[in-house]
Parts: C-alpha cells; structure tokens; sequence
C-alpha cells in the first residue's frame, strides 16, 4: 500500500488572546488523506482554539502565528476570498452544541442548503435534492428537510450537522467534541455513523474529546493536549493502553475497565486544575500535577521526544530506565 499524503499539517502554531493569554503554544500536527486523529485533553488545555484556528474562525482579539498548511496551502495567509472557498467544501467543522450551531428561525433543511447554493453554486431544486440525499446518509427521513431545530432530538439535531459538514464533500472534517450533550446510547450512535461515514468517503477526520475511550475506539493516532501543547502522540490504541507521559497516563486511568473491579473500586483521579494559560509554570508545565516529577522538572520544559515507532512523549523519563507507574 502507497504511503498517505498529508493533507493537513500545522507547524509551530502559536494562537494568543488579548494581553498574554498562551492558548496554543508550538503545536505541529499532521493528518494525512483518510487518516483519523484524535486530539485528547481537559476542558482548557486548548482543544476547540486548535480547531477553531484550522480555519481561521477565532475573535480579532486572537494573534496567530505558524502555519496551517490545507492541501499544501497556508490558511494564515489566504485572503478572504479563498478562505471562505476553503470553507464547507475544503474543511469543515462539527460543533458540539448543534441547537447553538443551528438558526432557530429556519427550517433545517435550508440551512444545508445554503452552503450548497453558497460553494456549489447550484439551481434551488439541485440543493433541495442534495439535502434529501445528505439526510439520508446520516439516518434522517429527507422529509425532515421542513422541521425547525426545535423539533428535533438532540441526536437528530447532530446528524443535521453532521450533513451539513458533509454538504460540500469536503476532504477535512474537524468534529469538536460532536457527542460531549448527547446520552450514551446516541453517543455511541453518532460515532459510528461518523466513522462510517469517514471511512465510506475517504474523508481525514480530526475528532476532538476530553475522552479518551472514544478517541482510541474511533481514531488511528492519538494527540494528548494540556497547557496549549501536544505532549503525546501515537498510534491511539498504544497511547491510551500504554501511555508515556504522566497526564497521559493519568487520563487513560480516569476510566475504570469494564471486569477490572481495582479501576472501579479505586478508581485513579488527577488533582488539581490545568495552569491559567496567563501564568504557565516554569520548567514543564504539568509537574506541579505530576506524581513522578523529578527536580529537573520544576526548571528544564520537555520536547516532544521519539518514545517508541511512531510516538512521541515530552517527558524527561521517556527512554530511560525510570517506568510510569
């Protein structure tokens, strides 16, 4: 099988707020054509600032600085015009709070077609057919094309705009965590027809959760982000069952396994909050957290280092003699 070629990759990526609010600190990323990648971390470690900075769809007040090269060209540097092409039919983005996402105001059916009409550029009755067939593909009746958000289930409302990110074929679906409002039954609903659909079209996939079970159940690699930085990366099966960094570990420990009664009846937590992004810590910003840390942790910062085929860890007991507990 030929290698992948990389369609997203996102090098040194810096995105500050305002005075000195550190969001997103040096982060390189790659998805290739068809590949899914995850993206892990607690709710302020800079998940949906990544996501949002992918297509430029951050307030004035944000300052960026890297790139964010789409099929091979800078998102950062695209003028208007092109950027708003790239939009919907190069990338698009799934958010998690679809009656947020949704106008209250305008049947659903519309607010699918209107990229449609938008990138397209097709007749009305072309669109009217697309959005039937968009319903289709992700478990709604094309009649539903009518309804109002409101008369929709929370799951329902998530398959709409699951069909809308799709309404352009893009090639890139961002999906921030698209499940976090819904039960767990629908949860597990939408992530298979998400990963159906992906894999169907041979669409690259990044799927941003504070979960990861999910992650490592629906994606190929696995990036752990905390205090605005990617601190592991690998295979998602390997980083979630053998993670090498300690807030790796620490997450993968969060949740308890399924005939493990150990992991149920004590389960492992992690103390503590992550650092305000306008007062990192010296030295790595996750020792003050760390139940391993060492001396030198307080004072030296941690690269991303080679932590076995195809991973990395920033962690400075990566490839000694000094095992994670």
């Amino acid at each position: 099988m030929s290698p992948r070629s990389t369609l997203l990759e996102v090098k040194d990526l810096h995105v500050t707020y305002g005075a000195g609010t550190r969001a997103v600190r040096g982060v390189d990323l790659t998805v290739s054509a068809g590949q899914k990648l995850g993206l892990a971390g607690e709710s302020g470690c800079g998940k949906s600032t990544l996501a949002l900075a992918l297509l430029r769809l951050l307030p004035a007040s944000a300052r960026l600085s890297g790139e964010i090269l789409l099929d091979g060209e800078d998102v950062l540097t695209m003028k208007w015009g092109r950027l708003r092409a790239v939009r919907w039919a190069g990338a698009s983005i799934v958010f998690q709070g679809a009656m947020h996402s949704l106008n209250a105001v305008h049947r659903i059916g519309d607010q699918i077609a209107e990229p449609v009409l938008l990138h397209r550029r097709s007749t009305p009755a072309a669109a009217r057919k697309r959005v039937a067939e968009l319903l289709e593909q992700v478990g709604l009746p094309g009649a539903r094309a009518d309804a109002y958000p409101h008369e929709l289930s929370g799951g329902q409302r998530q398959r709409v705009m699951i069909a809308m990110a799709l309404a352009c074929d893009p090639r890139l679906i961002v999906a921030d965590e698209p499940t976090t409002a819904l039960d767990v039954m629908i949860q597990a609903q939408i992530l298979r027809l998400i990963e159906g659909l992906v894999a169907e079209q041979g669409i690259s996939l990044l799927m941003i959760s504070h979960d990861l079970s999910v992650l490592a159940d629906t994606c190929d690699r696995l990036a752990v982000m905390y205090a605005g930085r990617v601190v592991e990366e690998g295979p998602a099966r390997q980083v979630f069952d053998e993670a090498q960094h300690p807030y790796g570990v620490a997450l993968s420990a969060a949740f308890p396994r399924i005939g493990d009664p150990g992991s149920r009846l004590a389960p492992r937590g992690l103390r503590g909050d992550p650092p305000d992004p306008t007062a990192l810590p010296s030295g790595c910003t996750f020792h003050p957290r760390c139940a391993v840390a060492l001396d030198t942790c307080a004072t030296e910062d941690q690269a991303l280092r080679e932590a076995g085929a195809g991973r990395r860890a920033a962690c400075v007991r990566v490839g000694v003699a000094q095992p994670l507990p």
